[in-house]
């Protein structure tokens, strides 16, 4: 019997009309869906997309913790077996993953436990990094310029000495780091520099200037990007 393919499909930061041509015809004619669900039960990847998916096509949830404190390898495990049963059974199956899968992705671990054994192809998509830039209205590097991407979650002594050297920065998975985050762009003098965004391109996003956001009600989704100084003239 043919094994199925698996897709790693990057569906965007959230606005649906951000789908790739391909993400769309992969997420259309797949006959299984996979996608994570929050501990909280909100499933955005599905909410994007959910217009696209036919009543036909089989759906499979995989609940993943989103806590650092709780390990996500058992969810993985449990989340790629029941991916290589459809597989296995030659049914293609499209893995939703928010952003692009290969950045930061939740696609990356099912691709670690399942590419080896099955034909699997990754869907680009546009990183949520990248649609903040665009929403925020805000060149992130020119020329020689390096732009460096980190997690907030990052101890405070390393995030201090990267974001000291960093010509252009994105700071994400805010969420309660925030008041860490602020007090180490103001000791670099970054803090008049800084831009937040919180859930780029969907419907509830919000743009606000930094020194208003509150810290005790800042999201997991929201980014603080510090834009290069380069002058491009």
């Amino acid at each position: 019997m043919t094994k199925g393919s698996l897709y790693g499909v990057g569906i965007g930061p959230g606005d649906p009309e951000l789908l790739t041509i391909k993400a769309h015809r992969i997420i259309t004619t797949v006959p299984v869906i996979a996608y994570p669900t929050m501990e909280n039960g909100k499933v955005l990847a599905r909410a994007i997309v959910a217009d696209f998916i036919r009543p036909e096509q089989i759906e499979v949830p995989m609940p993943l913790p989103f806590s650092v404190e709780r390990s996500s390898q058992p969810y993985y495990d449990i989340a790629a077996a029941k991916i290589a049963e459809h597989l296995q059974v030659g049914r293609d199956v499209a893995v939703l993953c928010e952003g692009d899968p290969m950045l930061y992705g939740s696609f990356m671990y099912i691709f670690r436990r399942l590419a080896d054994r099955f034909h699997t192809e990754v869907i680009p998509g546009i990183s949520s990094t990248l649609a903040s830039a665009a929403m925020l209205g805000a060149p992130l590097t020119f020329r020689n310029d390096v732009l460096s991407i980190m997690p907030a979650t990052l101890d405070a002594d390393t995030l201090h000495d990267r974001l000291a050297v960093a010509d252009a920065a994105i700071i994400i998975k805010l969420g309660r780091h925030f008041a860490k985050i602020k007090s180490i762009l103001q000791d670099l003098n970054l803090w008049e520099r800084a831009l937040y965004i919180e859930r780029a391109t969907l419907p509830n996003q919000v743009i606000k200037p930094i020194s208003e956001v509150d810290p005790d009600n800042v999201t997991y989704w929201a980014i603080v990007m510090i834009p290069s100084q380069t002058n491009p003239q």
